[in-house]
């Protein structure tokens, strides 16, 4: 393996020296000089006693492909700053100490034990460094400030005055600073023998103690060298950097970067600072992050490399790889940061209108932060041909996919490099024969919902996240939440059985707390709320707020909620009831069937037999109205025993009218008068002439009469009673108007509930309850 350093022992004096030429300098990334006073005295007291002060780490300039900016270490002081021969990687603290303590002529900036900032030359006390009980830190080595008086009484009294070469000798205190200067050391040497205090025979006998306590240790001081040579990879250098880095913070891949490119007179944190402020004008780009932006341009960079490798050399195996980890955005040349960094910030710009068709508002309501990563760099490569109504289908299958699918918890890297080229080349394409790997490897296992309990889970914001989306409006107000989600703190997640009910009923935590016990409403409904059972504080709002319960029930609908079991408090069926709702909901986000057990028995209440019937039967002796309604069959005449299309069309009467009121509740086998008499009837004109039959005829004929939107909007159960099987279909108001198409007729049709009937509306009546319900 190749050695990619070298090591050796190198005196001080001629370290410092290169400092002082600009032969040694820093990199451009190194942060600031930062030691203080107590360190500074302690290094100087342990070169002082020939103390190891840990090695030095330096790389050698010249490589091409490894260009920093340059500059001095503090203290330098140069006309012109001169190409460096090598630049200080490990070191710099203690080299720029000794620099200005040692070398420069100017006082040392640094800071007291209290953090305030003072300016100081360093002196030995001869005397005392001659001592050897004296601690060398605390009492040879002392802090003289630059005006070399030191003060007492609040600087009213001068205890010491060296402010010339004469008082220095009179009060035998010896600049450090000189101390790599043999001619002035030998002019201080000789002025302290001629005239320093004392016997002459004394000061002689006394300075050759002091030379050899003392400046010999200086003058004869080496320091280890480890020298990483010119063709180390910049990669190598940085990771090297990081280890030996003994301030303890993680040096960027923007800092290093900015650095390479400031060799080249491009500024890229004014470049990126520029950015950030028009990203930041946007809530949902706020968070974006430098290292992230230089991540997508990364991963654009690498992707038109391999595309356009690919397309000029078709046969050839070696074809660069998409990739955005550290090394590779190390390796980002400023050319391509020019090329591409326009399209990254365009990518995220496309991203914020995508996330509110989503129902994300927020940065802190982002599922996944992450993810704008490959949203970003997709939608940047993609531009406008990512407006259209397919592409923005296939884009958001993804988008939920890894949401919910949880896909991006850690070490994503290798994962956006999959999602640039596998979406892109699904969405250009245009074909399902090879589905993005998110897609394919994305799971959704059925009792996850149990335990989605906080907003941490990515899947927790998104379930919600797609509440929204699917029109879910405020108990109380009847507002649509996505126009909350834009005001602060204007809706929180909430329980919709409380806690303190569900505690009472000894309904365990873990249960009540996950995602199908709650939802998203307003601060003041939740008030309304508080720790009452449902049917109290449903009866509460109708009263207070004057709400039609048939309303109050449409509303709740909105968050596939069953209004039926939560007027009865029941629990259980409610639980069950939300819980399959929920998994419909990610069934659809995903475009895939989540995963269950044979049983389909996640639910912790799925055993609660009798339950459901309980309801059904609630529901009938209740009789109809404008949000329930009976049909004795939905293919049979019972008059003329054969099928009757006008029978089919009262079905999706209904139903549309339904959708475009309050939603409501249909059940199919029961007469006029409440007496079940089944849905077997129709079995004889459906395909397997069975119930599984019976309802793939239902989604069928909803989705030609209605379109496949309001497939989304209904739920199908099939309850046994008194022997008969009946079909529950429960429908939800819809966020936009849904029309109805008869077979084999051209023109649709708009149907409301009024009072225990459906009604079409045309003309302007049409056009007022639109403007009414959907402000449009």
């Amino acid at each position: 393996m190749k050695k990619h350093f070298t090591s050796d022992d190198l005196p001080l004096a001629q370290i410092l020296e290169e400092a002082s030429t600009g032969t040694l300098q820093l990199p451009d990334f190194q942060r600031g000089w930062v030691w203080d006073d107590n360190h500074i005295r302690s290094l100087l007291a342990s070169i002082s006693l020939s103390y190891p002060i840990g090695a030095v780490m330096t790389l050698a300039t010249g490589n091409p492909k490894v260009r920093f900016k340059a500059r001095l270490l503090e203290g330098v002081q140069l006309q012109n700053s001169p190409e460096p021969d090598v630049l200080l990687l490990d070191g710099q603290q203690r080299l720029t100490s000794l620099f200005q303590a040692l070398k420069s002529h100017f006082p040392v900036t640094t800071q007291d034990s209290r953090d305030k900032e003072m300016r100081c030359y360093y002196y030995v006390n001869i005397n005392a460094s001659l001592n050897s009980s004296l601690d060398r830190e605390e009492e040879v080595i002392v802090a003289i400030p630059e005006d070399r008086k030191i003060r007492s009484n609040f600087g009213r009294e001068v205890d010491m005055d060296i402010s010339t070469r004469d008082l220095e000798i009179s009060k035998e205190m010896f600049p450090l600073n000189i101390i790599f200067d043999s001619s002035e050391t030998m002019a201080w040497q000789i002025l302290y023998l001629q005239t320093g205090p004392g016997e002459q025979g004394d000061r002689v006998s006394k300075w050759e103690k002091f030379q050899q306590a003392i400046v010999n240790p200086f003058i004869q001081y080496h320091v280890p060298i480890i020298k990483l040579i010119k063709s180390t990879p910049k990669e190598a250098v940085c990771q090297v950097f990081e280890k030996v880095n003994t301030q303890g913070v993680t040096l960027s891949v923007f800092e290093l970067l900015t650095a390479t490119y400031a060799a080249d007179d491009f500024e890229l944190r004014k470049d990126w600072d520029a950015r950030r402020n028009r990203l930041a004008q946007h809530e949902l780009l706020k968070g974006v992050e430098g290292k992230s932006f230089l991540q997508i341009v990364t991963l654009l960079a690498t992707y038109d490399r391999r595309h356009t490798h690919r397309q000029r050399f078709p046969n050839d195996d070696a074809i660069p790889a998409v990739s955005c980890q550290r090394k590779d955005v190390l390796r980002l040349s400023l050319t391509d940061y020019k090329k591409w960094a326009d399209r990254a910030e365009k990518g995220l710009m496309k991203s914020v209108p995508f996330l509110y068709n989503n129902r994300v508002f927020k940065s802190g309501n982002l599922p996944y932060a992450s993810q704008l990563l490959p949203l970003g760099a997709i939608l940047g490569r993609l531009e406008d041909q990512a407006d259209s109504y397919s592409s923005q289908q296939r884009l958001t299958q993804w988008f939920w996919c890894g949401i919910l699918g949880e896909m991006y918890g850690s070490a994503a890297e290798s994962r956006f490099a999959n999602d640039i080229e596998d979406c892109i080349a699904w969405i250009l394409n245009q074909s399902d024969d090879q589905l993005p790997r998110t897609i394919q490897q994305a799971q959704f296992q059925a009792d996850r919902l149990l335990s989605l309990r906080t907003r941490n889970s990515a899947a927790y914001k998104g379930l919600h996240a797609l509440q929204m989306k699917q029109g879910a409006r405020d108990f109380r107000t009847g507002q649509l939440i996505d126009v909350h989600a834009y005001m602060e703190d204007a809706i929180d997640i909430h329980h919709i059985f409380p806690a303190n009910w569900c505690y009472s009923n000894e309904i365990e935590g873990k249960i009540y707390n996950s995602i199908i016990n709650k939802t998203a409403i307003d601060a003041h409904t939740n008030r309304r709320i508080g720790g009452n059972a449902p049917s109290s504080y449903l009866a509460r709002l109708e009263s207070n707020d004057g709400i039609e319960p048939q309303k109050l029930d449409g509303l709740l609908r909105t968050h596939n909620i069953d209004p039926v079991t939560l007027r009865r408090d029941d629990f259980g069926e409610f639980f069950n009831q939300r819980f399959e709702s929920m998994l419909r909901l990610v069934e659809d986000a995903m475009g895939k069937p989540v995963n269950r057990s044979p049983d389909r028995d996640e639910s912790p209440f799925a055993e609660n037999t009798g339950s459901s019937s309980e309801v059904v039967r609630s529901i009938i002796e209740n009789g109809e109205s404008n949000v329930v309604e009976f049909k004795s069959t939905a293919l049979l005449n019972l008059h003329t025993k054969s099928k009757d299309y006008q029978i089919s069309w009262a079905i999706i009467k209904t139903l549309a009218a339904f959708m475009n009121s309050n939603g409501g509740t249909l059940i199919v086998g029961v007469d006029d008068s409440g007496h079940p008499i089944g849905i077997e009837q129709d079995y004889p004109f459906v395909k397997d002439k069975s119930r599984d039959g019976w309802e793939r005829w239902l989604t069928d004929t909803v989705k030609n009469a209605l379109g496949a939107i309001a497939i989304l909007e209904m739920q199908v159960r099939f309850e046994n009673l008194e022997e008969f099987v009946l079909a529950r279909i429960d429908v939800r108001p819809s966020p936009k108007p849904v029309f109805a198409t008869p077979t084999g007729k051209s023109g649709e049709m708009f149907f409301v509930r009024l009072n225990n009937t459906t009604r079409e509306l045309t003309g302007k009546d049409l056009l007022d309850y639109r403007s009414k319900n959907w402000n449009y």
